[in-house]
């Protein structure tokens, strides 16, 4: 399946920023920017996944590696030829680990912002609270402000409703509603949260590295000692948040650019 995208900068070096779950590729756009003016040999491709922004919804039983193989597809049909460097935030980075292991020999490089490759339990699921608040909600509103007043008022931060309504499109009558299908994405988080992803980091010849928030909780100590101890690099921002492209984008560019 072929997703909807848009690429940054004209270089040679093939690379793929991947979104976070709710989210979509624009949501990237701004460190795409700041890295290509930082390193005008790459060439970015931004996509929305699979049942995310405007592409194509999810396929009955969808998974990691159903998202995977439709991200490989979308580079190749855009003309990303040889090995990409996959660089993936939260849901993004896991599609990079599963891709790697579907297909080792199309995926030169893994770069996770903020996502451990374990199974991540329900309690430390900041995107499960916030779908939780989203399968709450109506399924329409007569406008973008009262949808974006009945997710405050579900006890969801401002800044985080602000970033849900990008996700409103309007209807035939004046309205909006939800462009995603939000119990599919429901079912899809409890599989993408539920696998183990550690083989792609500790299979032989992997080339994965790791940056997370210091506010953050998806990547614990006992991760890090463990990715470490396989070869995967693993830093530390400790301003930042699970967020990190946001909370801390000048740090974040210049630990990317460490690793050209």
């Amino acid at each position: 399946m072929v997703l909807e995208s848009f690429q940054v900068g004209a270089g040679e070096v093939p690379t793929v920023l991947l979104h976070g779950f709710l989210g979509s590729g624009r949501n990237l756009r701004s460190l795409a920017t700041a890295w290509s003016e930082a390193d005008p040999r790459r060439r970015f491709l931004l996509v929305d996944l699979t049942g995310h922004g405007t592409s194509p919804p999810l396929p009955p039983g969808a998974d990691l590696d159903t998202l995977a193989r439709d991200v490989l597809e979308t580079a190749r049909a855009k003309g990303f030829t040889g090995p990409l460097e996959l660089v993936g935030h939260s849901l993004g980075g896991r599609v990079s680990l599963a891709a790697s292991l579907a297909a080792p020999s199309e995926v030169a490089s893994v770069t996770l912002l903020d996502i451990t490759p374990s199974p991540v339990p329900v309690d430390l699921s900041e995107s499960g609270m916030v779908l939780n608040v989203l399968l709450q909600a109506p399924d329409s509103a007569p406008s973008r402000r009262e949808m974006r007043a009945a997710l405050v008022g579900r006890e969801l931060s401002e800044p985080l409703a602000d970033w849900l309504v990008m996700n409103l499109t309007s209807t035939p009558e004046g309205g909006v509603r939800w462009r995603f299908d939000r119990q599919a994405l429901s079912e899809l988080h409890g599989r993408v949260n539920g696998t183990d992803l550690w083989p792609a980091v500790e299979r032989p010849g992997a080339r994965v590295r790791c940056i997370r928030g210091g506010r953050a909780r998806y990547v614990s100590d006992a991760d890090v000692r463990r990715m470490e101890a396989a070869g995967c690099p693993v830093a530390t921002l400790p301003e930042a948040g699970h967020f990190v492209h946001v909370d801390a984008p000048q740090a974040l560019l210049r630990w990317l650019m460490e690793g050209n």
